[in-house]
């Protein structure tokens, strides 16, 4: 709550965030810009899609404990009579509101830049579960991941090392959740199934080892 707090005050992350998703939709608009329309940019448009995400989730993780270490809350924090477990899930509650906010702002930007190149399926709404799944994952593994970072030189760097490898099965799964929605198809139900339960999987687990593992991080 205290993050959301300061959140709306001070509106740091959430500016940030979204002029950078902004930035990457348009970097993507002047890379495709001579691409042929068709339905072949729904192969590729999930991906590009969770590119936004993911690069857009690592600005806001890396800004995620930024207070904490320049004020020394951090200690203090860790003073207070409190499972280190509920530390893990608040900081991971808000650190995936921030990214819900501003991908329910950059996707349906996403599609007013990429409109042209082709008409998604009719399951196309369906890429809000992979997404919340996505987002979820992120925001969990993040969280650790920006706690083991957050007082090292170089954070920006280290934080993307440690948290592209680990995320990429959660990353494969919804792309391929994502552009199964899209892209539609016959075979669209069976990947969009599987690809669901493997990052549905991959929550579990990595959420379980991160509120585990937390005490031992941050102490």
């Amino acid at each position: 709550m205290k993050d959301l707090r300061q959140e709306l005050r001070t509106k740091e992350m959430l500016v940030s965030m979204g002029i950078y998703a902004l930035l990457v939709i348009v970097v993507f608009g002047v890379a495709l810009s001579f691409a042929r329309p068709g339905a072949d940019f729904l192969e590729v448009s999930g991906g590009l899609l969770w590119a936004l995400v993911v690069f857009t989730s690592l600005l806001g993780l890396n800004r995620s404990f930024s207070h904490e270490t320049e004020n020394g809350c951090l200690e203090g924090l860790l003073l207070a009579p409190l499972d280190r477990g509920v530390v893990f899930l608040a900081k991971a509650t808000s650190n995936l509101a921030f990214l819900a906010i501003v991908e329910v702002i950059a996707v349906p930007l996403y599609w007013v830049f990429f409109s042209s190149f082709a008409a998604p399926a009719a399951s196309a709404p369906l890429i809000v579960v992979p997404l919340l799944l996505g987002s979820v994952g992120i925001a969990g593994i993040g969280t650790l991941l920006s706690t083991i970072t957050a007082s090292t030189r170089g954070k920006d760097v280290m934080l993307a090392l440690l948290f592209v490898p680990v995320v990429f099965p959660l990353l494969y799964a919804c792309v391929s959740a994502t552009t199964a929605a899209l892209a539609g198809g016959v075979l669209m139900e069976e990947a969009f199934a599987t690809s669901l339960a493997l990052a549905a999987g991959y929550d579990v687990v990595m959420l379980l080892a991160s509120w585990v593992l937390y005490d031992f991080v941050v102490s």
